[in-house]
C-alpha cells in the first residue's frame, strides 16, 4: 500500500478533505501519522520520511531542499487548491516530483461569482440598489436604463482556466464576447465564441469588463486608470483576479469623478484595503471580502478531484492537473 500523509492547516484539512474523501483515498494511501503542518514538519522532518505520496493544499510548506531531504521517498503531492506558487520550489522541480493542483475545480466557484455578476451588472443592479436605499422612500423606486442580456457585450481580461470557463458560461447567453489574450489564438477564441481585441479596444466596448489575469511581475499594473476612464457610461468592471495587476489609485481616482461607473472588487492591493480607503466607502464600488472561490463545503469539490487524480496515478494514467515548471510559471 501506498505509504502517505496530509500536510495542510488543519482547517483547510477539514475543509477540503472530508469523510468521504479521506475514506476514497484511504483505499490506496496508508496516512501513517496525524495531519502534519507546516510547523510540525519543521519541528520533526523524520515524520516525512516515509511518505510517497503527500495531499495537501491551503497552509502547505514550501518543499524546499530541507524539505525534499527529509522527505527522501515523496514521488507525488496532490494539492487540494489553487495556485502551487508559494509550494514548489528549484529543488522540487530537480527533483522530478510529480504535482497535480485542483485549480480546476476552485476555478467553478470563480467563474459562478462572476457570471452571477455579470449578468446582475448587465440589469445595473447594484445601480438600481443604491437608488432605492440612498432615497429611502418610494421616490428611489426608479428604473434606469440597462445594457441588458440581450445584444450587449461582455469582455474577459484573460482567457486561462477561469476565463474559459466563463466565456462558455456566457455562450448561453445572448450576449457577444470579446476578450484579450495575447497567448490565445484567433482558432481557439472562435471554438469559444469569443472575439479577440486588443486590451484598450475591450475597455471602449464592453458594458461589462471582467478581470481574469494572474499576478505575475509583467501583468502587476497592467490595468491602468485610463483604461477605467475610457469605460462606457453606465458600465462595469469586475476583479477576481488580484489586486495588483489593477493600478489601484488610479482606479479610485477615476470612479471618484465618474460616479456611472461600477467596480465590483472580490480582490485588492492590499487586502483587505487600507483602513480609510476610499473602497470602503465610494457609493459605486462593492466590495467582497475574497468570496469567489471555493468556500466551506464547495472546497470538497477540490478534495473530490484529489480523489480522482489519485486512482489515475493508481492506475498510471496521466493527471489532468498535473503542473510543470513551465506551466507554473504562468500560474497565479
Amino acid at each position: 500500500m501506498i505509504q502517505g500523509l496530509y500536510v495542510l492547516d488543519p482547517v483547510s484539512w477539514d475543509r477540503i478533505y472530508g469523510a468521504a474523501q479521506r475514506e476514497a483515498i484511504g483505499r490506496h494511501v496508508r496516512i501513517y501519522a496525524d495531519v502534519q503542518t507546516r510547523e510540525s514538519v519543521g519541528r520533526d522532518p523524520g515524520v516525512l520520511g516515509d511518505a510517497e505520496v503527500i495531499f495537501s493544499g491551503w497552509g502547505a510548506p514550501r518543499m524546499d531542499e530541507a524539505f525534499l531531504a527529509a522527505a527522501a521517498n515523496l514521488k507525488a503531492v496532490f494539492y487540494g487548491a489553487g495556485s502551487i506558487k508559494g509550494v514548489v520550489t528549484d529543488a522540487f522541480w530537480d527533483r522530478g516530483i510529480a504535482i497535480t493542483s485542483a485549480a480546476a475545480a476552485n476555478a467553478i466557484p470563480v467563474a459562478e461569482y462572476t457570471l452571477s455578476q455579470i449578468l446582475f451588472s448587465l440589469k445595473r443592479g447594484w445601480q438600481h440598489v443604491r437608488g432605492i436605499r440612498s432615497a429611502g422612500s418610494p421616490e428611489g423606486w426608479q428604473r434606469i436604463e440597462v445594457a441588458g442580456a440581450y445584444g450587449s457585450t461582455v469582455g474577459l481580461v484573460s482567457l486561462g482556466m477561469i476565463g474559459r470557463l466563463v466565456a462558455e458560461s456566457l455562450a448561453r447567453h445572448d450576449v457577444r464576447v470579446i476578450a484579450y489574450d495575447p497567448f490565445v489564438c484567433e482558432q481557439d477564441a472562435a471554438t469559444l465564441g469569443v472575439e479577440l481585441c486588443g486590451l484598450d479596444e475591450l475597455f471602449r466596448r464592453a458594458d461589462v469588463i471582467s478581470l481574469h489575469t494572474p499576478n505575475l511581475p509583467e501583468t502587476r499594473g497592467m490595468i491602468a486608470g485610463g483604461h477605467v476612464e475610457s469605460m462606457k457610461p453606465g458600465a462595469t468592471f469586475i476583479n477576481t483576479a488580484r489586486g495588483a495587476v489593477v493600478r489601484e489609485t488610479e482606479m479610485i481616482e477615476v470612479l471618484c469623478r465618474r460616479g456611472d461607473l461600477w467596480a465590483i472588487l472580490d480582490v485588492t492591493d492590499p487586502e483587505p484595503p487600507a483602513a480609510g480607503s476610499p473602497l470602503y466607502t465610494l457609493p459605486n464600488v462593492v466590495l467582497t471580502p475574497h468570496i469567489a472561490g471555493a468556500m466551506d463545503a464547495e472546497c470538497r469539490r477540490m478534495g473530490q478531484s484529489m480523489v480522482a487524480e489519485l486512482d489515475r496515478y493508481v492506475r498510471g494514467e496521466p493527471l489532468r492537473g498535473q503542473i510543470d515548471r513551465q506551466r507554473a510559471q504562468r500560474m497565479a
